[in-house]
């Protein structure tokens, strides 16, 4: 399997409900309530004249320098800690790189991308992809522009656990049988929320979504451009949604790609998430089966399903042998594995090789795609991906559940949208219900009134982001035009449909918008 290509999409899966640490937000108790309460006020639309208090971050000017990879430089951006109270002097530091325009031909200014997450590195995503791989006509005339949002990577990390500890932490067993593996997985993810208060303390607070657009948007200005110009994949969809709602003036030309819906609460768009994968695994079961060497047999979809579902109950009773004797396959990571083969159906045939090889006895493979989900190195180091997803998720909106009581009354509607991956999606929606900070933001519907047209993509059996999200972003923004991909995986941009990529290179090189509702294949 092309890992860059599983990382490019998954990296950006997290994004919105995600598997184990994402998509719900936190109740918040403890000593961080006050910080995190100070950055409410920054859902306000900002003022079209920038305040006093932001004046030296608006007008500084980006040192650039070499990042060691060739073709690429580097920077660092000085955002305030708290929008709140900028004049505390208390900052962050905001990694940023670019790829200048190729040429030839009229430089247009610079492209931002977002790979999602929350928690994807940009700057990663821009090195190991956009900065090399977007259309050569698009690289030609934009500088390709990336950053690591704050709390992520390069940029003030939040840390949470050793990798010894995450290692533990993704073995933990996802669907809890008894009392006793209830109280195991409440335990670790108490465990895990203490582990970031207690290594992050200083920038947990301030970590959301909101405050990323602010950062966007002072970005937007260090590099010269009057307006922005941005493509955003799953999370990055927010991103950008949440900068145009708070700056519409600034707004150049938006692509939302693989879009979530601002308006649906935590516990809903779990429940949605969990759909889209059940509707990616049907995808999957009906192409194995036509396949000689699909290890889950013949039939129809149900069939295939129940076969996995079966494998699934195997491994929680009886974990497999995986080269690694501290982490044999079991039921948690077998899931993820699987989970994140199917955000991209080039990644199928790897799927179907680990999967056979797990049935008889070798869990390498889906291991190693578990590892690739969580960005976990062959030393033990894991990336911050999945500390950075959980806090900036925990603080976007209230959680999905108030505690375990909760997940069991939810649990017949999950296991109905997905009788595979239903009971796993529900108690992994638990994690935020423990974390140290409340919640700042919450589930609204974003507008972006007076912004010129943002094109919105939606493709119509992704795993992560399901279709109906991109339809509610589009009606929901005022200029919003709806893109549509009748296709399998995570996002659409740059995944081999011609009549997608034509449409975002004209609006992106010309200005010129699809026509609202346009499909394409």
């Amino acid at each position: 399997m092309d890992t860059s290509r599983l990382l490019r999409t998954s990296g950006t899966v997290i994004a919105a409900a995600g598997l184990l640490l994402s998509g719900c937000t936190s109740t918040g108790s403890g000593g961080l309530q006050a910080a995190a309460s100070s950055s409410r006020g920054a859902a306000q639309a900002a003022p079209p004249v920038v305040p006093a208090a932001l004046r030296s971050y608006y007008e500084q000017k980006l040192k650039w320098r070499d990042c060691g990879v060739p073709g690429f430089q580097c920077a660092t951006m000085k955002a305030p800690l708290d929008y709140a109270h900028p004049e505390s002097g208390q900052d962050v530091d905001i990694a940023v790189a670019r790829r200048p325009a190729t040429g030839p031909g009229k430089r247009l200014g610079s492209l931002v991308v977002n790979p999602g997450g929350p928690g994807g590195s940009g700057i990663g995503y821009l090195q190991a992809y956009a900065g090399i791989g977007y259309p050569a006509s698009v690289r030609a005339q934009y500088d390709m522009v990336s950053f690591d949002p704050r709390g992520v990577d390069r940029s003030s990390p939040v840390e949470c656990l050793t990798g010894p500890q995450m290692d533990k932490f993704t073995q933990v067993d996802q669907t809890p049988d008894n009392a006793a593996e209830r109280a195991e997985l409440v335990t670790a993810f108490k465990e895990f929320a203490d582990g970031c208060k207690a290594r992050s303390q200083r920038v947990l607070p301030h970590v959301s979504t909101v405050e990323a657009a602010r950062d966007m948007d002072m970005l937007r200005a260090a590099l010269g451009d009057g307006k922005l110009t941005y493509v955003g994949a799953s999370y990055g969809t927010l991103l950008g949604a949440t900068y145009a709602d708070l700056f519409p003036g600034r707004v150049g030309r938006l692509v939302l790609d693989g879009a979530m819906d601002p308006s649906r609460p935590a516990l809903e768009m779990n429940r949605d998430q969990t759909g889209g994968f059940e509707t990616a695994l049907r995808s999957f079961a009906k192409d194995c089966a036509k396949q000689p060497d699909c290890p889950l047999g013949q039939g129809g979809p149900e069939a295939v399903a129940e076969r996995l579902q079966e494998f699934f109950r195997k491994v929680d009773a009886q974990p497999v042998p995986s080269g690694d004797p501290a982490r044999p396959l079991g039921e948690s990571l077998a899931t993820t594995g699987v989970i994140a083969a199917l955000y991209d159906e080039s990644a199928w045939p790897q799927l179907r090789e680990a999967l056979t090889s797990a049935m008889n006895g070798d869990g390498s493979g889906l291991l190693g795609l578990a590892d690739s989900y969580y960005e976990r190195e062959p030393d033990g180091k894991y990336a911050n991906l999945m500390f950075a997803n959980a806090a900036v998720n925990c603080l976007d909106q209230p959680p999905a559940f108030a505690g375990p009581e909760a997940v069991d009354a939810a649990l017949p509607s999950f296991e109905m949208a997905s009788p595979v991956f239903g009971a796993g999606l529900a108690w992994a929606s638990l994690n935020c219900t423990y974390w140290p900070v409340k919640a700042t933001g919450e589930a609204r519907a974003l507008a972006a009134k007076g912004a010129p047209p943002i094109v919105v993509v939606g493709t119509v059996r992704d795993p992560a982001t399901p279709y109906k999200w991109a339809q509610a972003l589009a009606q929901q923004l005022d200029s919003g035009v709806l893109l549509t991909y009748d296709g399998d995986g995570h996002t659409a941009y740059g995944r081999g449909s011609t009549c997608i990529d034509t449409a975002i290179n004209a609006y992106l090189l010309q200005g010129t918008a699809p026509k609202d509702g346009k499909k394409c294949t």
